[in-house]
């Protein structure tokens, strides 16, 4: 109850002319979190000023910035595990209101066609043919290379509702739908490019020394590649080759390679507040 009047207090002072009152009000408001928001929109609602509505609007995308910050801290603090997660707090930075039940209800149907489809007596050729009739033909998603540089491209919700993305979110969606089914496919991270390595499943133990069955590039429809493609890719683009690029990465590193992405599709935009959001999410995960 004390709570309750100290919030309506604030509340109350929210649009006191005086900057030094609105600072301490804003601070104290900013500490309790996502909980107050509810009551911030209802004063925004009541209210016709138009400063006040200004101040409600900053407060709450300040709140919800920090919220997912420390989501994404947490995610990568305890174990980076979860991709899907971590591509929905990204997502969660441009659609703050966004649900992770939206996500995980689109992936379970996904999920659910092609657990139907696998069994342990298929080859890993064949696990992967199932895969990608289920993401690519079933479910009909697909590379968007009519606006491949649009930031939309890397929101996941936005994959799901379109059916388009880019090399990053259609890996994050085929390793998530992977490795839900016990299919041992990882991340490669290539410059200008992301693609899937395949990895024997008698030889998991280490990053470096695992025994790649063939490659898959998620943004052609799932087509299987071998290293000389690998080596094409690279040559074509005058990109020296190194070991890591051949070999899978982290889930750390994809989401870092999403972020980037986003910044780079921002910075073309000319969007800097976004940009500079963006810098600090890829700090989150980077340090």
């Amino acid at each position: 109850m004390e709570k309750d009047k100290k919030i309506s207090a604030l509340l109350k002072l929210l649009d006191d002319p005086n900057n030094e009152v609105y600072k301490h009000v804003s601070e104290n408001i900013l500490k309790q979190g996502e909980n107050i928001i509810p009551e911030l929109e209802k004063v925004w609602e009541k209210s016709l000023n138009a400063i006040l509505q200004e101040r409600i609007e900053n407060l709450i995308q300040e709140i919800q910035f920090t919220s997912t910050q420390n989501q994404l801290k947490e995610w990568k603090e305890t174990g980076a595990v979860d991709l899907l997660k971590a591509s929905y707090l990204i997502a969660k930075y441009q659609y703050p209101d966004l649900k992770y039940n939206k996500i995980s209800e689109a992936f379970d149907k996904v999920k659910q066609d092609a657990w139907l489809e696998i069994n342990n007596n298929l080859t890993a050729l064949e696990k992967t043919r199932v895969l990608n009739h289920i993401l690519f033909q079933l479910h009909e998603f697909s590379g968007n290379s009519s606006n491949f540089f649009a930031p939309q491209n890397s929101y996941i919700n936005h994959v799901f509702e379109t059916k388009k993305g880019n090399p990053i979110t259609l890996g994050i969606l085929y390793i998530s739908l992977a490795q839900e089914l016990g299919i041992p496919i990882y991340g490669v991270s290539i410059p200008r490019n992301f693609i899937l390595a395949y990895i024997d499943e008698h030889n998991i133990d280490d990053l470096y020394e695992k025994d790649i069955l063939f490659y898959i590039n998620p943004y052609n429809n799932g087509k299987v590649l071998g290293e000389r493609e690998i080596d094409y890719f690279l040559k074509q683009q005058k990109i020296e080759p190194k070991k890591s690029y051949y070999y899978p990465c982290s889930n750390i590193e994809i989401i870092k390679k999403l972020i980037l992405n986003l910044i780079y599709s921002y910075e073309k935009l000319g969007y800097p507040e976004k940009v500079s959001n963006m810098k600090v999410l890829f700090n989150i995960v980077s340090t």
